[in-house]
């Protein structure tokens, strides 16, 4: 019996190494693919953020403002969104990308508001698409639609505040649709 003690005892030594090492693995895997998720949500978020920034400018009536907020969205456009996506979710984000890109970046080099709503006209009906097909959003996105200039945009609350004509028909619109948070 003595001598089963050692072998036992190295037995459970040699276990626990084992064990360690692989803790240590399934840890560090698990760090990987929480910090790749958490890329990917906040690089969509990121451009989500911009782009409603973007439509509280045009809100506000602030042509100066809403050319800053086009050049942040740009950036986030350009920062390697597509990171953590699914094969699926790539081919949508490629598929608007650059459209997107196009409008936000003639948004940013004016601050001609007039021609930076007809740029977000086509950036709002891209960026629904992009966020639709994604299917990632964290919060509440409103689809919101103006009859008179006969377009849609996205806000982040149900209040009508109309980044086609800003104060002068502040409520005018309706929300069409919702795009709802992802459960996890």
């Amino acid at each position: 019996m003595k001598t089963l003690k050692p072998e036992l005892k190295n037995y459970k030594s040699g276990w626990n190494k084992l064990s360690f090492k692989a803790l240590l693995i399934g840890l560090f895997l698990t760090i990987a693919f929480v910090t790749v998720n958490a890329q990917t949500k906040t690089s969509i978020e990121k451009i989500t953020t911009s782009y409603l920034s973007l439509k509280n400018a045009l809100v506000a009536d602030n042509g100066k403002l809403a050319g800053e907020k086009g050049k942040v969205l740009l950036d986030a456009l350009s920062d390697k969104p597509a990171q953590g996506l699914t094969t699926d979710q790539e081919k949508v984000l490629d598929s608007y990308l650059d459209k997107l890109k196009f409008d936000s970046r003639h948004i940013s080099e004016t601050a001609v508001i007039d021609h930076q709503r007809e740029h977000f006209a086509s950036l709002s009906k891209n960026m629904f698409m992009l966020l639709k097909g994604l299917n990632t959003n964290a919060a509440t996105v409103y689809v919101q639609y103006c009859p008179m200039k006969k377009s849609f945009w996205l806000s982040e609350t149900e209040t009508i505040r109309n980044p086609y004509y800003g104060k002068k028909m502040m409520d005018c619109g309706s929300t069409k649709s919702t795009l709802k948070p992802v459960s996890k």
